[in-house]
């Protein structure tokens, strides 16, 4: 007897497990998206010069439902809203210049996700056509935040209530750099920063304009090397060279010298 009881206690001990195990299964929630074929579209719409290309789009689902243990800088656990990563690739409509990707709001799924942010923008299409080796650095970039978190950028510092329209100028932007080895980009400057960051919780439809000024190229060099005083160096299209200590071109200049050609 005492040999039969031997031999069945760690069967005992599996079967709890097991059912353990299921009972936790049970529970547990898939967390994949999958979005309702009825589910409300934001409509993202990209009107893409020639010389340019859309940028993949990076979307973010949230979810209050599915969520996870984080940590403080203290070490203190707290309980973050999951989330999800998907990519998009903007469909260009005919043989337009216009690019489309629609956006469920509706994430679906056990989780029930909702549509976070967005993050998308415009390239060089041959950034190789500024010179060998020259790859595309940054400019171009656009966020929008659907809810009240801050998206992988960060948050946003403009508030739009409704659909969102964005016009803005770029230039092409060639920089150069030496200290840690010689590289060489070129980007699109803005009157803003890398990415315009946009809140618009009510928007259904999202209109991006890049207006690229080709002919008007700046330049930039940064210093051979670390010494005080020494500041990259910036030349505009009108010839005249600038360095007091912005590390990106004076935008307003930009604009001040493309006016006055275009008046000519």
């Amino acid at each position: 007897m005492a040999e039969y009881k031997q031999a069945h206690i760690p069967q005992r001990v599996c079967v709890a497990l097991l059912a353990m195990l299921a009972s936790l299964t049970g529970c547990a929630k898939d967390q994949s998206l999958a979005p309702p074929v009825n589910s409300e579209q934001v409509i993202v719409r990209l009107k893409v010069p020639s010389e340019l290309k859309a940028e993949t789009m990076k979307v973010m689902y949230r979810s209050t439902l599915c969520t996870f243990t984080d940590h403080s800088a203290y070490g203190e656990p707290y309980q973050r809203d999951g989330y999800q990563h998907m990519e998009i690739e903007p469909a260009q409509q005919g043989r337009s210049d216009v690019y489309e990707a629609k956006l469920s709001k509706d994430g679906g799924g056990d989780c029930q996700w909702r549509l976070s942010n967005v993050t998308f923008g415009v390239s060089y299409r041959e950034p190789e056509r500024f010179g060998d080796n020259v790859r595309f650095g940054a400019g171009g970039g656009v966020v929008v935040i659907f809810d009240d978190n801050a998206s992988p950028r960060g948050g946003a510092n403009i508030k739009v209530d409704g659909d969102l329209a964005i016009k803005e100028s770029y230039y092409p932007w060639v920089s150069e750099a030496f200290i840690g080895g010689h590289r060489k980009t070129i980007n699109l400057a803005g009157e803003g920063d890398i990415y315009w960051m946009y809140k618009a919780p009510e928007a259904r439809e999202v209109y991006f304009e890049p207006v690229l000024h080709s002919r008007f190229v700046v330049h930039s060099e940064q210093p051979k090397v670390h010494k005080k005083g020494l500041y990259s160096s910036f030349t505009y299209p009108d010839g005249s060279t600038v360095a007091d200590g912005h590390s990106q071109p004076a935008f307003r200049r930009l604009e001040t010298i493309r006016l006055a050609a275009e008046k000519k």
